[in-house]
């Protein structure tokens, strides 16, 4: 079980990841700037619950620009070397992830209600069982929601083919730095339960080394044109 003074710390990263998520999402709805892309609407945030403030600047430095006015009033364009850039890369690696999240989070759940156990220990199968299919199928939806618009077929099956051939790897390598991190939770730290702070700030962590462990994947996706970058000012 986690100190007191842990489950403390667990409040305020949680508190802030929460806190960066309502900012973004009250910017996007109530000042109305919806993202040219209509998925960011939600990656922006999601991404937020884990990374909190530093999403939160990232959102109002780079991602605001991305809004449908921002961009009518910008001239909409593809930035110079866009394909290998760092905001490119860590856009790709933002939606990829934020289907991680919500996967990750329904799965960890489901477990908790069901209290799913493989034998007779609370080991690690269940979760990792559940997590993965769950952050694939959310993590491809996200991803058909970059491509479809681009190319007009929304509603169409035919961009489904290459959602899932971009962003395999991309969700794979995400839930290595997760997943790994979640190893090391259980079975070294404190292997908090899954109703409590600590186990949700743990995964906070998990999944800013998830974000870590797949840009370099999303970088050599987007540099041999296997994902298609977004259009950005």
């Amino acid at each position: 079980m986690a100190p007191g003074w842990f489950e403390l710390l667990a409040w305020v990263a949680l508190g802030l990841g929460f806190a960066s998520a309502l900012v973004i999402v009250a910017d996007i709805v109530v000042l109305g700037n919806r993202q040219h892309m209509a998925i960011m609407d939600l990656a922006f945030p999601l991404t937020a619950l884990y990374m909190g403030p530093i999403a939160l600047w990232a959102y109002f430095a780079r991602g605001r620009r991305m809004s449908r006015k921002r961009m009518h009033m910008h001239m909409a364009g593809m930035e110079e070397g866009a394909r290998d850039s760092l905001w490119q890369v860590s856009l790709s690696d933002s939606h990829c992830g934020a289907g991680c999240v919500l996967g990750d989070i329904a799965g960890e759940w489901i477990v908790w209600a069901t209290a799913w156990m493989i034998g007779s220990t609370a080991a690690l199968g269940p979760e990792y069982i559940l997590d993965l299919p769950l952050a694939w199928t959310f993590g491809i939806l996200f991803q058909y929601f970059v491509i479809a618009p681009l190319r007009n077929q929304v509603g169409e099956l035919a961009p489904l083919g290459d959602a899932i051939k971009s962003d395999t790897l991309s969700v794979l390598s995400f839930e290595v730095g997760l997943f790994g991190w979640m190893a090391i939770e259980h079975y070294v730290i404190w292997n908090p339960p899954i109703d409590s702070s600590s186990h949700w700030f743990m995964m906070q962590i998990g999944m800013v080394l998830g974000f870590v462990t797949s840009w370099p994947v999303n970088r050599w996706l987007l540099r041999h044109g296997i994902k298609e970058p977004m259009p950005t000012v």
